[in-house]
């Protein structure tokens, strides 16, 4: 997934996109480090947030 370099191109800290998401920080990490399976419903909010598709987040296209 592309979760960690979308939100540093954006300069949005976890916590800041944990906000938005309304999830605890250290979940969002988790979500991040692949060691946590990121939920439909998160994934859908973070593509409409970045504007780029959940394929693009899922790292299934450029």
């Amino acid at each position: 997934m592309k979760l960690k370099e979308i939100r540093e191109e954006n300069n949005i800290t976890q916590s800041q996109i944990a906000e938005f998401l309304n999830i605890k920080q250290n979940t969002y990490s988790q979500y991040e480090n692949e060691k946590r399976q990121l939920p439909i419903d998160v994934l859908i909010k973070l593509a409409k947030f970045y504007k780029v598709s959940t394929d693009y987040i899922l790292g299934l296209e450029d």
